[in-house]
């Protein structure tokens, strides 16, 4: 395998990726605030994570994923403004504030599995770790890091003096330049909120009792408690969308390390936007497409995750209904293309099992080939134009999980006549371990035959061959248009004669 590469924003430059104790990869990535549908711009976030996963699992690693589900504590505003979103959208609803998780939180996963985006190892609900979020902001309070204001407890960002490297900001310039405080407990703009006491609105549906008062957990320290809880205090990856970087994963950071006093995160990787001509999509502005809205459109979700590896995940993806129907068609004719191959490798088993029964007939020896599944074919084993194109497409993924190029050299792969449908079929299906098309599921449309039926096919597609070979076309083209008419398509191939039922 090639080294795996990634570029870390962290110091934004391409780096080699060494894990913290090999073959283990530790990954965290932000899962959803499940107070609405995810939107196709969240969903575009969470199959480059699936690639991300698939990618160091097809390297060799032993990965551990961890997503929180956000059910308390993320407000409108990322600054700790506004209101709990997942009370509003109670409200909104008629509904408890559970009931609200409860149905999104089930909607997200139907909507990731219908993407063929495997499930986390561990899913963790935030309202089912405030205690470990209560007991890591009791360390952080130890080594004096925050202060109470207003009956709420915050984080001071003048005491972490690395506050802001992730977005490359510097804590002078973001004194300097701050703008006027929303929340006038703050004693900088950027200090933000670990516990509130004294929520910004009445009726706050969920509280809990702490040794700062009975209250909730600000949205920062869910995915700090619950990463290390499941992770350790240092792990490999954390992952999630460009615009968790300036604050939800600045302030993460900050309170992480604040608390252990070591590193906290190696690699941190970031999606860029889906972007519709007036913008990227948001869920507040109400410019948002969901993944039913894609079905209803007679789009399968397949064809969204084509489209969405068609770039790169760090560049900005414009989304169009042009762009899914351009999307669709590749899709069916990479679907088609790999039909067409079972087609061809059933026809040459079907040639072999013919073969062998004549063997056994007239005792002759069996070839050591005469039964063989595809799936299992050892890619060990690959002709060496065949294993290029598989270098290739690994040369692409550890390039920064480079879908485009990965996407480019399967079609490659299949145009190539150098290469047997066996092998090209093989290969294929390898890929697609990365990819995530389902191509290994596809399976042509049949209607059973009868037994009888077949031997009368086969009897006339052997019949028309000899016509052929005698150059009796008139011959050969009413067999053609005989089994036609009883529902048979017959079809030449450089391996020789398939037939379908119309």
């Amino acid at each position: 395998m090639p080294v795996l590469k990634l570029f870390n924003t962290m110091g934004r430059s391409l780096q080699e990726f060494v894990p913290l104790n090999p073959p283990k990869v530790g990954f965290y990535g932000c899962g959803p605030t499940v107070y609405n549908y995810a939107h196709i711009g969240n969903l575009r976030t969470y199959i480059f994570e699936d690639v991300l996963v698939r990618t160091l699992r097809r390297f060799g690693y032993k990965v551990t994923h961890v997503m929180n589900i956000t059910d308390v504590g993320h407000l409108t505003g990322d600054d700790d403004t506004g209101e709990d979103k997942m009370v509003r959208s109670a409200e909104e609803r008629g509904q408890s504030v559970l009931q609200i998780a409860q149905f999104y939180t089930n909607a997200f996963f139907s909507d990731t599995e219908r993407l063929n985006i495997l499930r986390p190892t561990i899913v963790c609900k935030a309202t089912d770790h405030i205690q470990d979020m209560i007991d890591l902001i009791k360390r952080i309070e130890a080594n004096g890091f925050t202060y109470m204001a207003g009956g709420n407890l915050y984080f001071d960002v003048s005491k972490f003096p690395r506050y802001g490297e992730l977005a490359n900001l510097k804590l002078e310039d973001l004194k300097a330049g701050a703008r006027i405080e929303v929340d006038g407990n703050k004693r900088n703009p950027h200090d933000f909120v670990l516990w509130f006491t004294k929520s910004k609105f009445e009726n706050q549906a969920l509280t809990w009792d702490s040794p700062w008062g009975r209250g909730y957990p600000g949205w920062h320290i869910e995915c700090s408690a619950m990463s290390m809880k499941y992770l350790g205090e240092s792990f490999d990856i954390h992952a999630g969308g460009i615009d968790h970087i300036p604050v939800h994963h600045t302030n993460e950071i900050a309170q992480s390390e604040a608390a252990t006093g070591k590193p906290w995160v190696r690699y941190w990787l970031h999606a860029e936007f889906l972007v519709l001509d007036n913008g990227k999509m948001s869920k507040s502005k109400g410019t948002f497409i969901t993944l039913q809205s894609l079905i209803d459109h007679c789009f399968d979700p397949l064809d969204y995750r084509f489209f969405c590896l068609g770039g790169h995940y760090r560049s900005q993806l414009s989304f169009s209904w042009e762009g899914m129907e351009q999307a669709k068609a590749s899709r069916k004719a990479l679907d088609d293309r790999i039909l067409d191959l079972q087609d061809k490798v059933l026809h040459a088993a079907d040639q072999t099992a013919v073969a062998d029964q004549t063997a056994k007939k007239e005792g002759l020896e069996q070839p050591d080939d005469a039964h063989w599944g595809v799936l299992a074919l050892d890619i060990s084993t690959l002709s060496d134009k065949a294993r290029e194109h598989l270098g290739r497409f690994d040369d692409a993924l550890a390039e920064d999980l480079n879908a485009p190029r990965a996407l480019a050299e399967l079609w490659q792969l299949l145009k190539d006549p150098d290469v047997s449908p066996r092998e090209a079929l093989a290969v294929a299906y390898n890929m697609d371990e990365v990819l995530g098309l389902r191509l290994s599921e596809l399976k042509r449309e049949t209607v059973s035959v009868p037994p009888e039926f077949v031997v009368e096919i086969e009897s006339a597609i052997q019949e028309r061959a000899a016509a052929k070979k005698t150059k009796d076309w008139a011959k050969a083209d009413a067999i053609r248009a005989g089994l036609k008419a009883k529902g048979i398509l017959l079809e030449d191939t450089p391996t020789g004669t398939i037939w379908k039922k119309l």
